[in-house]
């Protein structure tokens, strides 16, 4: 038996729910002494930029790709940041008190899905701060992000919720 699974960008609440995610998130950091002043010079439509990348990750409309450049223009922005590993896990701790704050779902699998993400995608970023001035743009492809266990979200028991 088929069943449809929904995308980790459906489950979280598509882009409403991810454009809350990061404007919350990018409020925090800007207070931040740590990462706060890697994003001193941000623009105001950072939080809608990277939202509009996270939802494209996790299965969504395809518009940071159209309309801001894909992996590699987000691959970019990090070159030549020297970022550092407490920058790194401050913004993932900043980030998953974010999801906590706007509601993001918490069920283990999306929780799991989402920290799995953020895990390897501020690795990719710390990685690339620390390279030169460009990337191959034939190496850069959109990650696709999926549930990574076997049967998608997680599903309460009957008279749960």
């Amino acid at each position: 038996m088929s069943r449809d699974v929904p995308t980790l960008y459906e489950w979280a609440g598509g882009s409403d729910a991810l454009n809350r995610l990061t404007q919350t998130f990018y409020d925090k950091v800007a207070k931040d002494p740590v990462v706060g002043p890697v994003f001193k010079a941000m623009s105001p439509d950072h939080p809608a930029h990277v939202a509009a990348f996270i939802g494209e990750v996790f299965g969504g409309p395809k518009t940071y790709s159209e309309k801001f450049g894909g992996h590699r223009e987000m691959v970019m922005h990090h070159l030549g940041k020297h970022l550092t590993e407490e920058q790194r896990r401050r913004w993932i701790n900043l980030l998953a008190d974010a999801a906590d704050e706007v509601g993001l779902p918490d069920d283990p699998e999306f929780r799991s899905a989402f920290m799995g993400y953020v895990e390897w995608g501020s690795r990719l970023a710390k990685m690339n701060s620390n390279l030169g001035e460009t990337c191959d743009p034939e190496t850069e492809p959109m990650p696709a992000w999926g549930w990574g266990v076997p049967g998608g979200p997680y599903t309460p028991p009957a008279g749960k919720s």
